[in-house]
């Protein structure tokens, strides 16, 4: 908690002069200078990988360095700050930031996850009934710990029922094999390391939960404002890095995996849980709906999630939040 509350000072500090501050040290491909897009471990955001080592950026004209986290909560630190320009993040996590007043666009939708993330329990523990009591280890205020509260909440378990230890998720998925906690909540890759304990299993995924947890590539608002064409670039580019994957999959499988540390199998028992958007799917997301499969009728849920887990004092405005500009700019 200590490390989400840090989270939120950053923001609520720097988001606005980051909103209003000079792009410079981040760029735009357009003048030479560098887009620093960030990412970390998870299956949807691992094609960026692939965009890099086969050339895909420079082939569209936009000088993009890629920036890798190890730690997820890290990355979101990082745009907060404007540290980089763009980050791969959750929508959830997006509105943690938004709630901080720090000014950020979504304008892509890279997947849904459809069962990578997970609550992944100890032997003797077969449903999220048995978990009151226990101990989870999570990382606070993250999509997984969101995961967790809904589980809870439709299973009938008040989260004070359970201890929360928060742990970034890399730990708390070792914390879990080690039999240091009754129970974690994790996504892939970590899923697999957490699943390596005897006899654990998973008691609750994503895919309990449709729309409930979609992932986007997400801007600078005052990027987008200022470098649009840059923007199209760099959104087109994550399309024709998905093409090559299809033309290319036994490449991009060992580009993929060995970024992830795990092998080819492994990576490939993650297709299902991960649901790649096409360009309909981007814009059927981005249309206004009443159902989870609509960003903003999803939003308005996690909005109120974040009041509700006093992680917000009051709901973030949407405002601005969703630009399907540059999906909609696409070819079909």
């Amino acid at each position: 908690m200590k490390r989400l509350l840090a989270l939120l000072s950053v923001v609520a500090l720097l988001a606005g002069g980051a909103a209003c501050s000079s792009t410079k040290d981040t760029g735009t491909g357009t003048d030479g200078t560098k887009i620093t897009l960030a990412f970390s471990a998870w299956p949807g955001w691992f094609p960026w990988q692939v965009a890099q080592e086969k050339g895909l950026f420079a082939a569209n004209g936009v000088n993009v360095e890629l920036k890798y986290f190890d730690n997820y909560l890290d990355s979101l630190s990082a745009l907060a700050n404007g540290a980089v320009t763009a980050n791969s993040q959750t929508l959830n996590d997006t509105l943690i930031s938004v709630s901080g007043n720090a000014k950020q666009t979504i304008v892509l939708v890279n997947d849904n996850s459809t069962g990578n993330d997970q609550i992944i329990a100890a032997p003797g523990i077969s449903s999220l009934a048995d978990l009151k009591g226990k101990t989870i280890a999570v990382e606070a205020g993250t999509v997984d710990h969101f995961l967790l509260l809904l589980a809870l909440k439709k299973a009938g378990v008040a989260s004070t029922d359970v201890t929360i230890k928060a742990l970034p998720t890399a730990d708390a998925a070792a914390a879990f094999k080690a039999g240091q906690v009754d129970a974690v909540g994790a996504f892939a890759p970590f899923t697999t390391t957490a699943l390596e304990r005897a006899g654990s299993k998973a008691i609750a995924t994503s895919k309990d939960f449709p729309g409930a947890i979609p992932d986007h590539l997400v801007f600078q608002s005052s990027f987008v404002a200022q470098h649009p064409a840059d923007v199209q670039k760099v959104v087109k580019t994550w399309f024709d890095t998905l093409s090559w994957i299809a033309a290319n999959k036994d490449a991009a499988l060992a580009i993929m995996s060995k970024k992830a540390g795990v092998s080819v199998d492994e990576y490939k028992s993650y297709d299902a849980g991960t649901t790649i958007f096409t360009r309909d799917q981007n814009l059927s997301a981005f249309a206004s709906g009443t159902t989870p499969a609509n960003l903003d009728f999803e939003a308005g849920q996690i909005a109120q999630f974040l009041v509700d887990a006093k992680l917000a004092e009051a709901k973030p405005s949407l405002t601005g939040l969703f630009d399907p500009t540059f999906v909609k700019a696409l070819s079909p």
